[in-house]
């Protein structure tokens, strides 16, 4: 029982989009599509503790769910092209991205992250349809109710509809304009998921797609550059936090517990990422994951790679973590000055970050009772428990 129950999450983790993608392409009916998705995953936990595992088991799925989609539209007399179209699915395995044939997850990668709709919506609806996440876990997430989330996943797709919104990969110069919108649902994902407070499936889920997105799409250089990027930040997972969970610096944290592997599989994907805003910040974390202690890191080099990405994206969060590598760089004096730049007009202030990096940097300038007094600040105005004990404890080390 517990066998056939793994193996049928198992194929449902990998075939489930597939399914997915591929009934909407036919059918055009999300909800429908999802449905019978359900329903094959409910039949095979039904079916396969008794009769055993198939052969073949996303293909099984994709069976089932075609089947019951072609009794729901024979019932509602549906147009026969769409039911010929039906009968023609067999495997959920894509077709080949070759003479213009393109995967349905990517046709619906796109779909879910179209401008027409609100970022976090495109968020959740990426969750939902592409990654099989739970309503109620997208839900927590989001910190509303489960029936909050169906009511805001239900009009999502209804904007979609209503919007006529092509089921489709754009090409040429629409694809050079939607992909950045595309790149920034999954890194927002990422977060969700890396963050202190976040669920670490999400991240999961964001690596996984983006895996995708850079196989669907090999000539993206951001997506090579972005896809680097979350390996070289997911790698330190695990050295993340102490026994007691809480959060480690990079400076505290066991090196010998990241991901070698992911490291270097991030490292080898930085010579095609080109030179966008992704490819900077990946090769800011290669910096930190390639030192084999805190002290050998090559600050200069993330200092140059932040100067860029300034000229680039000149946001106060950039320009504040600017500050801080010079200050690492070039010492706390420059990091300072930088940083006093950087909250120019208001756009930092109370801003836990901040006052975070304003304490430490304060602290390496030699002023360690104003340094704790920053720490307690920041951890005052933080939300996320882990990250306030962690300051917290930045602010004793120093008031000792």
């Amino acid at each position: 029982m517990t066998d056939a129950a793994g193996a049928v999450a198992d194929a449902g983790a990998e075939a489930y989009p597939r399914i997915v993608a591929a009934l909407i392409r036919v059918t055009g009916d999300w909800t429908l599509a999802e449905d019978c998705a359900q329903e094959a995953l409910a039949t095979a936990l039904e079916r396969w503790p008794r009769d055993g595992v198939p052969g073949n088991p996303g293909g099984w799925l994709m069976t089932v769910a075609r089947n019951r989609a072609l009794d729901v539209l024979r019932r509602a007399a549906v147009e026969r092209r769409k039911l010929r179209d039906l009968t023609l699915l067999t495997d959920p395995e894509p077709p080949p991205v070759e003479g213009g044939m393109v995967d349905d997850r990517l046709r619906l990668i796109f779909t879910c992250c179209h401008p027409a709709l609100a970022l976090e919506a495109r968020v959740a609806l990426t969750l939902r349809t592409v990654a099989g996440v739970p309503t109620a876990d997208i839900a927590r997430a989001f910190l509303v109710s489960e029936s909050t989330m169906t009511r805001r996943l239900t009009r999502a797709k209804a904007k979609i509809a209503a919007a006529r919104v092509p089921y489709r990969v754009p090409t040429g110069s629409a694809l050079v304009e939607r992909l950045p919108g595309v790149l920034a649902v999954l890194y927002l994902l990422f977060t969700r998921g890396y963050d202190a407070d976040g669920e670490p499936a999400f991240a999961t889920e964001a690596l996984r797609l983006t895996r995708l997105l850079d196989t669907l799409l090999p000539g993206q250089p951001e997506v090579a550059g972005l896809l680097a990027l979350m390996l070289l930040h997911h790698s330190r997972r695990s050295a993340r936090r102490d026994g007691d969970g809480n959060l480690l610096t990079l400076d505290e944290q066991d090196r010998s517990r990241w991901d070698h592997a992911a490291i270097a599989e991030g490292v080898a994907l930085l010579p095609r990422a080109g030179d966008g805003p992704y490819a900077l910040q990946a090769r800011i974390a290669a910096c930190h994951a390639t030192a084999p202690t805190a002290g050998t890191t090559d600050w200069p080099a993330i200092a140059r790679c932040y100067d860029e990405l300034a000229r680039l994206r000149p946001t106060p969060v950039v320009r504040l973590n600017r500050a801080v590598a010079h200050g690492y760089a070039y010492g706390p004096g420059p990091g300072l000055a930088l940083l006093a730049e950087a909250r120019t007009g208001g756009a930092l202030d109370d801003y836990p970050p901040a006052l975070a990096a304003e304490a430490e940097l304060t602290a390496r300038l030699g002023d360690p009772v104003r340094a704790a007094a920053l720490f307690r600040a920041a951890a005052d105005a933080v939300r996320s428990e882990p990250e306030r004990r962690a300051l917290l404890r930045r602010a004793a080390d120093l008031s000792g």
